[in-house]
């Protein structure tokens, strides 16, 4: 008979309460080891959903700029020339960057001036499978984004979001019944909602461009952004119509920071695009940052809340298996068993419960894990792998846990002379 045979023995014998204490137990180790596979993806997946709400970093060509004011009146600021970025190149270079899995979208924006009923008017081209993913927070009040079929507008609708669908397109070649009157190869855009309300814009309205035609297929709603005071035109059609293609005049960049620090994303694209100058909204990105920080120092606390609550029960039961086993340890004590070896069975049982409750826990947690992803709406923000060594390392640890929580209830038990329990019972 060893101290570990006469540890699981004991355990055996009040096997109620040490499948409770081990239940209880389990149930602490599956939440901490399920929010901790959730903490690993959830920083990335909650970025992933902020991207949501636009771009941390600006890419622009060099330009010169002169701000004029004379005899104390603002005339603004001058550009000497307008310059463009190659929308193919730029896109391919930040592609080939080393952090290239830490940048979420790639955003090219052409910006071109116009008249539209007497009124100036910025239409902006831009790649709509792109700014989808870029300007979550769009709604389309009326109509239906370019190219879109009207079962898909009626699919979005449903879904209640305005970008939800097959990209548009430069075309508007199936264009719904509300738009059936434009001339076929006129290309489709939509209007901001500060734009439509001045300019008198509505669904079918035409936007003549040079020699080509733009209808307005959709009005955004309100965004509380520069996107209310424009008119957004498919990239391709856009270019071909201003005499610019294949040009665009800056490049929105949205990055994932939680990963590596955003200035060495920054670093790497200058080298890619030298002679460009390259912005951080550093605002945006600390806001993030703060943001997925915060969730996970949360999912840490309440893991040691848990932790600290489950290594607390441990102690109290065990005390309480001490106060009970008076007369078993003061034979223990006269069959010639040490100080030493009674508080190390006390330990050893302590052990074998964090032992097995880390085992199962762990193995539970991870398909829990699953489960928490899924109501997060997170369920492909990571991949989570089972990892042997992690399941030994946290049996390991939970048992070396749970033998220093019975550490005094231990010590009681050695302190207790075998005359005195003897006597007492």
């Amino acid at each position: 008979m060893n101290i570990l045979t006469i540890a699981l023995r004991n355990a055996r014998k009040k096997w109620v309460r040490t499948l409770l204490l081990l239940l209880v137990f389990s149930l602490g180790v599956v939440s901490i080891v399920s929010l901790s596979f959730v903490s690993r993806v959830v920083g990335e997946g909650l970025e992933k959903k902020l991207v949501s709400f636009g771009a941390n970093i600006l890419v622009s060509p060099k330009s010169e700029k002169l701000t004029v004011s004379y005899g104390g009146f603002a005339l603004g600021d001058m550009l000497f020339d307008v310059n463009y970025l190659d929308e193919a190149d730029t896109v391919r270079r930040i592609d080939g960057i080393g952090l290239r899995k830490n940048v979420s979208v790639i955003a090219p924006k052409l910006v071109v001036m116009d008249h539209v009923q007497g009124t100036a008017v910025a239409l902006v081209g831009v790649r709509f499978e792109q700014e989808k993913l870029l300007k979550g927070f769009w709604l389309v009040e009326q109509g239906v984004i370019p190219g879109e079929t009207p079962e898909q507008a009626a699919e979005r609708a449903a879904m209640g979001s305005g970008m939800h669908g097959d990209a548009p397109k430069a075309e508007a070649s199936a264009k719904p019944a509300a738009v059936a009157h434009v001339p076929a190869g006129a290309g489709g855009l939509l209007a901001g909602s500060a734009a439509a309300a001045k300019l008198g814009l509505s669904v079918g309205s035409t936007v003549p461009l040079g020699h080509h035609t733009f209808v307005v297929t959709g009005i955004l709603g309100p965004t509380g952004s520069e996107d209310d005071n424009v008119l957004l035109a498919d990239m391709d059609a856009l270019q071909k119509a201003s005499g610019h293609p294949g040009k665009v005049n800056f490049v929105e960049v949205a990055a994932l920071c939680s990963g590596c620090p955003i200035d060495d994303i920054v670093n790497q694209i200058s080298a890619a695009l030298p002679g460009v100058e390259i912005k951080t909204l550093r605002g945006i990105v600390e806001q993030r940052m703060v943001s997925v920080h915060f969730v996970k120092q949360l999912i840490l606390s309440v893991s040691l809340v848990i932790l600290l609550t489950g290594c607390s029960m441990v102690g109290i039961s065990m005390l309480s298996a001490v106060n009970e086993r008076k007369k078993e340890i003061g034979i223990l004590r006269s069959l010639g068993f040490s100080r030493r070896a009674v508080f190390s069975i006390f330990c050893a049982e302590a052990a074998v419960i964090g032992l097995f409750a880390g085992l199962a826990g762990y193995l539970a947690g991870y398909f829990v894990s699953f489960r928490i992803l899924a109501v997060l709406d997170m369920e492909g923000a990571g991949a989570i792998a089972f990892e042997p060594l992690h399941l030994v390392a946290t049996a390991l640890v939970l048992a070396l846990l749970t033998s220093l929580a019975s550490l005094f209830p231990a010590w009681k038990a050695a302190s207790i002379e075998p005359s005195e329990a003897l006597v007492t019972l």
